[in-house]
């Protein structure tokens, strides 16, 4: 992700709303210090559908465990 100086910013900001428009990220620096970032509005949504799908695939895999697995499993080392 690119940084970007806040003066520059400043002035340049129809150019850089093209980019952001375009789906490119850009942090805004004040003093070299990252002060803020730049994404599109969709940003959010779209690596939340990301992330959703990567979950959803993985359960996909997962073994299913039967109660009695799942019981055993959290009084395993229990002492009765």
């Amino acid at each position: 992700m690119e940084t970007i100086g806040a003066f520059e910013a400043k002035t340049h900001l129809p150019r850089l709303l093209d980019r952001v428009a375009r789906g490119e990220s850009l942090i805004i620096t004040r003093h070299g210090k990252p002060v803020a970032r730049l994404v599109p509005v969709n940003a959010d949504r779209s690596r939340a559908r990301e992330a959703a799908s990567r979950i959803a695939e993985r359960r996909r895999h997962l073994k299913r465990a039967s109660l009695d697995e799942l019981l055993a499993t959290i009084h395993e080392g229990h002492r009765y």
